[in-house]
């Protein structure tokens, strides 16, 4: 008979990343579960390097408005042209900020359109630690803009610092990759509440801590207080 090696599974169902306390959120001063407005450079730079276990980016990219210019930016996106844009070098600036103050084997969960998942986004990533790991596809239930076919998707990338791994890290095993959610929020970066509660349950434990630095809609700190989680983040706006 022949021997059977046998491998550690890389599923479970507790995670055991150590991340920021909230008392030590509070000693620096940042206020949890509030609207912050500020810039989200110089708040990720508040921060202590690898302390957040989970992080949302939801960027405001200038490329969409330029891909997408149907010449009635002020009619069909004129709550989009509005925000304050980033271009590439904010993303990464970003991105790169966001790398230092995760705990390894923390996750990042991106938002993508179309465009920038087709034309691909790997420079924002190429002087960090963060390995994409996953992609979720949110299914927004309505209509949206497209030369060709009309958009009615978003994506959410999903990405690990280093060292990569599943196993006491993510503890949700049955959410699909495939999302259907409406948002009746309105606001040009409305996201899906259920599927970021979803995620923020799969990766931290009750009482950690999610940051979002450009909050938007701040959609995120409503998942964060739905999973038992406290938030912190900003956005320009407030």
């Amino acid at each position: 008979m022949k021997n059977i090696q046998k491998t550690n599974s890389v599923y479970g169902s507790t995670c055991n990343l150590e991340s920021i306390t909230l008392k030590s959120i509070v000693a620096l001063g940042i206020k949890p579960n509030e609207r912050l407005k500020q810039d989200g450079i110089k708040f990720l730079k508040l921060l202590p390097s690898n302390n957040i276990s989970c992080a949302f980016f939801d960027p405001q990219y200038r490329g969409v408005l330029d891909k997408l210019d149907y010449g009635n930016e002020g009619e069909r996106q004129k709550g989009r042209s509005t925000l304050v844009q980033m271009d590439e070098s904010k993303i990464c600036e970003f991105v790169s900020g966001i790398d230092r103050v995760l705990v390894p084997s923390g996750h990042l969960f991106l938002w993508l359109d179309k465009y920038h998942l087709v034309e691909g986004i790997n420079e924002w990533f190429k002087d960090t630690d963060l390995n994409v790991v996953d992609m979720i596809t949110w299914n927004k239930l309505r209509m949206g803009m497209g030369y060709r076919t009309r958009r009615v998707s978003e994506y959410l990338m999903v990405l690990q610092k280093s060292p990569k791994r599943a196993k006491g890290v993510w503890c949700i095993h049955n959410i699909p990759d495939v999302w259907d959610e409406s948002v009746s929020v309105k606001h040009p970066h409305g996201k899906p509440v259920n599927l970021q509660s979803e995620l923020i349950s799969a990766v931290t434990k009750v009482g950690d801590v999610v940051m979002d630095p450009a909050a938007g809609s701040f959609s995120v700190m409503e998942s964060a207080k739905k999973s038992g989680r406290w938030f912190i983040g900003c956005d320009l706006e407030g």
